[in-house]
């Protein structure tokens, strides 16, 4: 009898039913160590940068957290994650490990009012931006992005004519014409018994100012009833993302691309301004042969333009109006030494004239001091120069920062630093001092803010004028209202974007 047997085809590798099950496993087993030898590689690949930026790159010797001299991921998670709280942690690290510290693998901070000069110097010393840094303020196109010395300072020297010195005294008519609107607004709220929203009365102040004078045409913000402003509601937007896109700054150009309509659903504020900018730009170059950067190069540096010069002199101007409004014995001495020079007019005062009262300087330069203007740290590269601190010489081309606000609340410098106290800038004039050089709320050096003269004549004015005649009690508002809690290029409280508000208890006649 013949034993039974299987088909050949059965007994076979090649042709076995159950071939395809077994190649799918294996061609499975081979992804899977693909899969495997790829995150190895990745792993390895990180551990063995990780060594080197710890033990073998040139900043390796500098004091600070091994985390933080490892990976990018420790200011990642303090900045974007819990939105910006980075700058907490740089302070952190200056009590632990003192004056110079590594905060990442590639940028050394410094925290020392005398050396501040070296880090953002005038003159001819080349001083670069980072790269890595300029992504915060969204525009790669403008004069604030640009990263190259030269080509900074040739830049710089296209516009700077129109925020001389000169320029400024100029357009004091402008100033007092917007701020004359201002001031019939703070009448009609005494008479109202209305609550202002203070911030946002400045914001519509300097933002009109701003627009009037760089385009010719005004926002009219002053005249609206809520003194509602494209251009701080843009600046609120785009903050919201700045520590992201330092991080991921494809995602500058990509929103840049997005049809506009698109753009309007999600960022409604910065739509409208970008709108009003283009068209501006277009009605000045309409006789121009550079149309084609209109939405370019144009557009993103009015965006710089109009946002520089609406915030920041508006945040000065709150602190200024809180600690009036908060502490009646500032505007009482302030208008003791402003009554003798003024009339009823008194936003008519030349410029000139105001700057030479001491108590209203130090009243300016206390709420520049509190208002800090950019808070974020804006690292500065020597590209062949090799900066000495102490006993540490740092590489050229390494970037170095220190921010505003640890120079501005320097105890060693401003002594109860959180005190509003013009006194203290009388003080030190009458002894020969000079403060100034540790302000840096407009920046310091060759790359300080082009509108720093207008951004003074616009504290001078409005201070003199409305604490000449008007008198504000606060309304629910707090000094914690205006304290930084967070860093998002600007300072936030912990209540976000800082607001002071107050009624007009008294206008004075």
């Amino acid at each position: 009898m013949v034993g039974f047997q299987f088909p050949t085809y059965f007994n076979s590798d090649s042709q076995h039913p159950l071939l395809p099950y077994r190649l799918l496993i294996q061609n499975s087993d081979m992804e899977s160590l693909r899969l495997w030898i790829l995150l190895s590689l990745i792993v390895a690949s990180l551990f063995t940068r990780s060594i080197y930026r710890l033990y073998f790159h040139p900043l390796s010797k500098f004091p600070g957290p091994k985390l933080t001299a490892a990976t990018h991921l420790h200011e990642f998670y303090h900045d974007v994650v819990r939105n910006g709280m980075f700058l907490w942690e740089i302070q952190k690290m200056h009590e632990k490990y003192g004056p110079i510290v590594r905060i990442n693998p590639r940028e050394i901070h410094i925290k020392d009012p005398y050396y501040h000069e070296q880090i953002y110097p005038s003159g001819g010393r080349k001083r670069e931006k980072d790269p890595n840094f300029v992504p915060l303020f969204a525009a790669p196109l403008s004069i604030i992005s640009t990263i190259d010395h030269e080509h900074h300072h040739f830049r710089r020297g296209i516009l700077s004519g129109f925020f001389s010195k000169k320029s400024v005294v100029s357009m004091t008519p402008l100033i007092q014409e917007k701020l004359s609107i201002l001031m019939e607004r703070f009448e009609q709220a005494y008479q109202d018994s209305a609550v202002v929203d203070l911030t946002a009365a400045f914001c519509a102040l300097t933002g009109d100012i701003v627009t009037h004078y760089t385009y010719g045409q005004s926002s009219d913000s002053l005249r609206d009833k809520d003194f509602k402003n494209n251009i701080r509601g843009g600046i609120l937007e785009l903050e919201s993302a700045n520590h992201l896109n330092r991080f991921v700054p494809s995602l500058i150009p990509f929103i840049q691309l997005m049809p506009s309509w698109l753009v309007a659903r999600f960022k409604p504020a910065t739509a409208a301004i970008l709108g009003e900018v283009t068209e501006h730009s277009q009605n000045a170059l309409e006789e121009s042969s550079q149309e084609d950067c209109i939405n370019g190069k144009q557009t993103l540096e009015g965006m710089i333009l109009l946002s520089g010069g609406t915030e920041s002199p508006a945040n000065a101007l709150s602190v200024a109006a809180f600690h009036l409004s908060n502490d009646k014995s500032i505007a009482t001495k302030l208008r003791t030494e402003l009554n003798p020079v003024m009339g009823m007019e008194a936003h008519l005062v030349p410029l000139a004239k105001l700057e030479q009262l001491p108590y209203l300087t130090g009243v300016v330069n206390e709420a520049l001091r509190l208002s800090f203007g950019l808070i974020s740290r804006p690292p500065r590269v020597a590209p062949d120069e090799s900066l000495v601190y102490q006993k540490y010489a740092i590489p050229p081309g390494t970037p170095v920062s220190t921010s505003s606000y640890f120079m501005n609340m320097d105890p060693t410098i401003f002594t109860d630093p959180e005190l509003f106290s013009p006194e203290r800038w009388v003080l030190a004039s009458e002894r020969g001092e000079n403060l100034t050089r540790f302000m840096s709320a407009f920046g310091k050096g060759s790359r300080a803010c082009i509108g720093l003269n207008s951004g003074y004549a616009e504290l001078y004015f409005t201070i003199a004028a409305m604490t000449h005649h008007f008198e504000f009690d606060l309304y629910e508002t707090t000094q914690e209202d205006i304290r930084p809690f967070r860093d998002r290029g600007l300072p936030f409280s912990k209540n976000g974007h800082w607001r002071v508000k107050a009624k007009v208890s008294r206008l004075i006649k």
